[in-house]
């Protein structure tokens, strides 16, 4: 039993490890030119990604180690505090305007996405406040409220993408926690009217739609990003390019080191790396859930899977988007992504699911 333990673990840890070695040869590869051209240097993007990932692994070690993982009041002030910081980007002067969206808090030289943390924070919090519940009176208009309260906020900003991550992953430790299905029945139906009065109330969702749908109805606007990404997968043929050898990053495919960057590893490493990709999450989602389904009582296994589920549907749905499969919306690729925020809350939520499977280990 112990050894198991540990084999999953490893495999946690390796695939993490690799999955973030692999974005720092792959930022660098994606972000060369354009860091030269935007500023002025090409090795930019690597040295600002290098620091983000040695204080993101930093952070998850800690986080491993911490004996205040497992307190309730840990966990509450993170949130309470993440919150305040959605607030606060909403507030002209603080929260800075990029690509269309007020999602940052530029502090000097560093700048910080609420959005990101809160994804983490809200796990952490619904997992330890439905601790102790049963099946049968697990519903609670309080688990809905903190998870309806930070989304409108992102809303607000806007960023469907990360509202629609952090709900997704919330719902998981509903469902496993033991919510009524028809509770999700009556969430799915109001789901999608709410996803029609959000396109409705922002003309720019329904472009998005319709570019999805034809791309080549609006191949320089709205269709540009899908199809500048489908350009550069499918050349990419068995094996690719070569390392390095990406014709879509100059300039072609929009900040090609960012959400994009899975475009540029099938682009320079074709068939074989793209598979290799997906197959580093699938055992990173088969180690998770190993990890989560021995764990030692509810709240673990709630923290567990939906630090998990985070990792791995942010991962579905960014490759769904380059591959032309969803429509597009602006998410990160974990592990792999350049961005300091969504490196580092990648980690915290890799962190916590090590914390907790050390505690196993330690305990027997």
């Amino acid at each position: 039993m112990r050894s198991l333990d540990k084999q999953l673990k490893l495999s946690f840890i390796i695939a993490t490890i690799a999955l973030s070695a692999i974005g720092l040869l792959f930022v660098y590869s994606a972000g060369t030119y354009w860091g030269l051209v935007h500023y002025t240097s090409s090795s930019s993007f690597i040295v600002k990604q290098a620091i983000y990932m040695a204080v993101s692994i930093g952070t998850a070690f800690v986080m491993m180690k911490s004996p205040f993982l497992s307190n309730t009041k840990t966990w509450s002030i993170f949130y309470y505090v993440t919150i305040l910081l959605l607030i606060a980007v909403l507030i002209p002067g603080i929260g800075a305007v990029r690509n269309g969206s007020q999602s940052w808090i530029a502090l000097g030289p560093i700048s910080i996405q609420p959005a990101e943390f809160i994804k983490v924070a809200l796990i952490g919090k619904l997992a330890l406040s439905m601790n102790g519940n049963n099946s049968r009176s697990v519903f609670s208009f309080k688990h809905l409220g903190l998870i309806f309260l930070p989304a409108t906020l992102i809303m607000l900003q806007p960023d469907l993408g990360s509202a629609v991550i952090m709900i997704v992953s919330s719902f998981v430790i509903l469902f496993i926690a033991g919510y009524p299905l028809r509770f999700f029945t009556i969430l799915g139906v109001s789901g999608i009217g709410a996803f029609i009065a959000l396109i409705a109330s922002a003309p720019y969702r329904l472009d998005r739609i319709k570019s999805y749908i034809d791309p080549w109805s609006d191949p320089l606007v709205t269709g540009f990003q899908a199809i500048q990404s489908l350009f550069a997968i499918s050349p990419g043929g068995l094996l690719g390019h070569g390392y390095g050898n990406s014709r879509q990053k100059y300039l072609y495919l929009p900040e090609p080191q960012n959400d994009f960057i899975f475009s540029i590893i099938a682009e320079e490493t074709g068939f074989i790396g793209a598979v290799i990709i997906i197959m580093l999450f699938t055992i990173l989602l088969i180690a998770t859930f190993g990890i989560a389904i021995r764990a030692r009582n509810k709240h673990e296994f709630l923290m567990i899977a939906g630090m998990g589920s985070m990792i791995i549907f942010q991962a579905f749905l960014n490759i769904g988007v380059v591959s032309g499969l969803l429509p597009v919306t602006g998410v990160t690729l974990p592990f792999i992504s350049y961005g300091g925020s969504s490196l580092l809350t990648t980690w915290m939520a890799a962190g916590a699911i090590l914390h907790y499977a050390g505690k196993r280990n330690r305990t027997g």
